[in-house]
């Protein structure tokens, strides 16, 4: 069991290395695709904010993960390994390698769903009955697969007016100057609610392990108020620290998919789009709810976009990222359904 739990840990953090190195795309896409940092510069820059989201934020999005989706008395060390690997899966292997922007946390949602679907039914699920499913952490996280996008579209379609409103005045030249360093701001900015939101995910996974691994020597001693989920500060730390890797490992594939095929992009529009999905990403963990920063920042691209004129965004390009996020959850479930059987079987 020891080995396993190790193991278990191990994978939890390599989803955590993968998910900074495919979101490192939607840190830096602007501000690599205007010109404002080399990617390798970009890349060290929002690794670096990252990690600074260790002394901003609790763990809100940690204790909707650990104890919003799946029942505690059907949690193991097989379902949250299951859960992981059809993430992982999912979002690296099949997603990431053809250059589609994903959701890492939404895979992850998914593999938790799947595996405890496997394990003991709907049941299993922190649904609740009646109308009381439509305040459950998992249709609050679905829901927000829809939201969230159109959240950052109207967000970065409202910033860009204004901005383009105040910047009216003045020459081009200047403009770009003065939105050049803005956009090391709002990039920055996006990048704590990336490493806030995101590694959190991975927090409440340990988390849940911990829970259910007592038994283990190494965390015997550990006190662990299941329904109060208290996260050791060296998980955070592990956490933040295994993202902020994974940023710096880059992901340029999905750069240019992100910051150059969806709608070109000048400093003022990056700034733009960077500062709502900031403000979106923000809001969202201070109420613990899990959002992909990929549907964010794609979401606030497209409405900057729009502002200049509808067929600024190609929404062929779109309309794909669109199909995966939709195709995301039962995807990533369907796989660690499949992948809880072959572990206990074999394990």
């Amino acid at each position: 069991m020891l080995t396993l739990v190790f193991v278990t840990i191990f994978v939890a953090l390599l989803f955590d290395f993968v998910n900074g190195m495919n979101d490192a795309a939607n840190s830096i896409a602007t501000i690599v695709s205007t010109r404002i940092l080399s990617p390798r510069a970009a890349v060290i820059w929002a690794a670096f904010f990252n990690f600074v989201a260790l002394f901003i934020f609790g763990v809100p999005v940690a204790k909707t993960i650990g104890t919003g989706i799946v029942m505690k008395d059907v949690i193991s060390v097989y379902l949250v390994l299951a859960a992981l690997g059809g993430a992982i899966i999912w979002a690296y292997f099949f997603c990431a390698r053809l250059g589609i922007p994903v959701s890492s946390s939404h895979s992850l949602i998914g593999g938790l769903i799947g595996a405890a679907l496997m394990k003991g039914g709907v049941g299993a699920l922190v649904l609740g009955s009646g109308m009381a499913i439509l305040h459950s952490k998992i249709f609050i996280t679905i829901l927000f697969i829809a939201l969230a996008p159109i959240i950052g579209l109207i967000m970065g379609y409202l910033i860009m007016v204004l901005t383009l409103w105040i910047a009216k005045e003045f020459s081009p030249q200047k403009v770009d100057k003065v939105f050049r360093v803005g956009q090391l701001l709002s990039s920055a900015a996006f990048s704590v609610g990336h490493g806030g939101n995101d590694a959190q995910k991975t927090m409440g996974i340990i988390a849940m392990l911990l829970y259910t691994s007592k038994e283990v020597p190494f965390v015997r001693d550990y006190l662990y108020h299941y329904n109060d989920l208290q996260v050791p500060f060296w998980v955070e730390v592990l956490a933040l620290s295994v993202i902020a890797l994974g940023t710096l490992s880059g992901g340029m594939k999905i750069v240019k998919t992100m910051g150059m095929k969806l709608t070109h992009l000048k400093p003022i529009g990056g700034f733009s789009a960077e500062t709502a999905g900031a403000i979106t990403l923000f809001s969202a963990t201070a109420l613990g709810i899990p959002v992909s920063t990929t549907q964010t920042i794609a979401g606030a691209i497209m409405g900057v976009g729009t502002t200049r004129r509808f067929s600024a965004v190609r929404w062929g390009i779109a309309g794909n990222i669109i199909a995966t996020w939709i195709l995301t959850i039962p995807a990533s479930a369907f796989i660690s359904a499949i992948l809880y059987l072959i572990i206990k079987q074999f394990i």
